[in-house]
Parts: C-alpha cells; sequence; structure tokens
C-alpha cells in the first residue's frame, strides 16, 4: 500500500468528502490536523508548492492537490494505479 497523507481540518466538506473517496476504496492515510497541529499548516504550503487551502493529498510523496483534483485523478483512472503501488 502506498503511503497517503493529508493534511485536513475537521470543519472542511471537502476534507471529509476526499477520505470518504480513499475509505471507500480501501486506501489507508494518515491525517494532519492543521486545526490541532497549527505548525504543520507551513508545512503543508511548503510541501504543496504553495498550496494554503485543506486538503492537500499526497500518495508517497507525490502531490495530488485537493479533492476535486483527487476526484479528478479518479474519474481519469489514474488514482487507482497510484493506490496500487504503480
Amino acid at each position: 500500500m502506498p503511503r497517503i497523507e493529508i493534511y485536513s481540518s475537521p470543519f472542511c466538506g471537502y476534507c471529509h468528502a476526499a477520505k470518504r473517496l480513499l475509505t471507500a476504496k480501501g486506501a489507508a492515510f494518515t491525517e494532519i490536523d492543521v486545526i490541532s497541529e497549527p505548525g504543520r499548516r507551513a508545512e503543508m504550503t511548503a510541501r504543496s508548492n504553495g498550496g494554503r487551502t485543506v486538503p492537500q493529498i499526497f500518495i508517497d510523496g507525490q502531490h495530488i492537490g485537493g479533492c476535486d483534483d483527487l476526484y479528478a485523478l479518479d474519474r481519469r483512472g489514474g488514482l487507482d494505479p497510484l493506490l496500487a503501488g504503480g
């Protein structure tokens, strides 16, 4: 399984939608709550090349983007290969 990281906030509907898609696909992920760990927001912004909104999603260190990007990747058929480790 790939390493999936999601920078998120508990109040973010897009974060919940992204996690719902990954969960439906059986993918385990690490959630980094930028509200309870505010110092991680700067880390998120640096890793995502300036992305300041949540969620910011990474699969095996590759920046996927936000929720819309994750769903677009899935519609193009690109998410399943990443989740399969290929």
